[in-house]
């Protein structure tokens, strides 16, 4: 089978199940208020419709505030296109289907190579979602309160774009993880507890302990804000002692270098052993 028919097949296998949609919801209205309640509360303070002393919080300056607000399409909701590419792998696995999947499709490099595909296709689509659901509701907010959204800037376009960008990298370390890692319970479990606890906790320890900023820095979720060239995690402090991050370019590169390390164990370690 050619690249282009396993391709095909695996958009049909994604296509035809509801987990795609399932989680495209839950993205869009997770990025969509948690872009509208960042939004709203920074822009407030900024345009001094709330006083800074009433929430003992920092304020972030009105021109920087809207690529912050638009990077929240990548700095929260990176983990549903993870989640997705682990699963184009794991769901294969869990309900018996690979034997078929080879049976159709003997060489296994191209059959790998078609949920690559599949893959940063299923990236592109979830990239247009939370991007969508970010700037739609984040640069009304910002309108709300008179700050400029900044949506005519050159900048902020191409800031968009190196989201389309990290977004689709994260799909991709996803299905890594997914071949590496067989069971789907695993696989899940160990990508939400590393991005949702296990990172943020040492990024939080860098972002005060010096001897460990340099260190994580280098980390997926750091090199994806770096990639990207905005967070709210690193306007606050998370990036590292001194804010010292990654140049994007370099950031996209190491995230890079993140999914192939992970597809080529997968492949080396898992994917050419037999299945049951």
């Amino acid at each position: 089978m050619s690249l282009v028919r396993a391709t095909r097949s695996e958009l049909t296998k994604q296509f035809t199940t509801s987990i795609w949609w399932v989680l495209a919801i839950v993205l869009f209205l997770y990025v969509g208020t948690s872009a509208a309640g960042i939004a709203g509360t920074f822009a407030a303070l900024a345009s001094g419709s709330l006083p800074a002393d009433a929430t003992n919080g920092p304020v972030i300056p009105a021109e920087t505030l809207p690529p912050i607000v638009y990077s929240i399409a990548t700095a929260v909701g990176y983990v549903f296109p993870l989640l997705i590419g682990s699963l184009v792998v794991t769901g294969e696995f869990r309900h018996k289907t690979l034997t078929p999947t080879f049976l159709a499709t003997p060489r296994r490099g191209v059959a790998l190579s078609g949920k690559v595909v599949a893959g940063v296709v299923m990236g592109l689509l979830y990239a247009a979602i939370a991007i969508v659901a970010a700037v739609g509701a984040g640069a009304a907010l910002l309108a709300v309160f008179g700050i400029d959204t900044r949506l005519g800037d050159s900048a902020t376009w191409a800031l968009m774009g190196r989201m389309v960008i990290a977004l689709v990298l994260w799909v991709l370390i996803g299905i890594g993880v997914g071949t590496l890692i067989r069971n789907q319970v695993a696989a899940v479990v160990g990508l939400l507890a590393f991005t949702q606890f296990v990172e943020p906790i040492l990024r939080t320890i860098g972002a005060v302990a010096e001897g460990i900023a340099p260190i994580t820095k280098y980390l997926p979720g750091a090199a994806s804000d770096a990639l990207v060239g905005a967070s709210i995690y690193s306007s606050l402090g998370a990036a590292g002692a001194g804010g010292s991050t990654l140049e994007w370019w370099v950031g996209g590169l190491l995230l890079l270098g993140y999914a192939a390390v992970f597809l080529l164990l997968g492949w080396l370690f898992s994917w050419r052993r037999d299945v049951s």
